[in-house]
């Protein structure tokens, strides 16, 4: 019988992958209303950067809501609020922060998910998310320079 410290808590996995879930679908939803309302010749080449942000958010929020589903869970239909900001530099800082957040969710996300395989392919998720994420971080604190 394998070590219950190595084995993965489906119950806690379900809670944690669903606080992450909420703020996952802010993340789809917020990059789309920035997209979208982002005003000044100075900014219209990030839009569509913006976009496929948010479309890999929504991409990744379908992979949350497989996994909590997988681990016999509901996931949740809540969503973190979104915000309205006119300004270009304070909607890429929402952002930045809005993403943080999210991302330490999904970090948050890897500690009950044990050492079986199963758990090890769910932290790979979460990782490769984070990544994704991170990336997009550091995309929008290059524009804020």
């Amino acid at each position: 019988m394998s070590d219950p410290q190595e084995t993965l808590d489906e119950k806690q996995a379900i809670e944690r992958l669903n606080a992450a879930l909420t703020l996952q679908l802010r993340s789809a939803l917020q990059y789309s209303l920035t997209a979208a309302s982002l005003s000044g010749l100075e900014v219209q080449g990030l839009a569509e950067m913006l976009t496929r942000y948010g479309d890999a958010e929504l991409a990744d929020a379908r992979l949350l809501i497989e996994k909590i589903v997988s681990l016999g869970g509901e996931p949740t239909t809540d969503v973190a609020g979104l915000q309205f900001e006119r300004d270009a530099q304070d909607a890429f800082r929402l952002l930045v922060d809005f993403e943080g957040e999210t991302a330490e969710a999904l970090q948050a996300s890897i500690e009950p998910t044990g050492r079986e395989a199963r758990s090890e392919a769910l932290e790979h998720m979460l990782e490769h998310m984070i990544m994704r994420k991170q990336r997009q971080i550091d995309f929008l604190e290059r524009a804020l320079r």
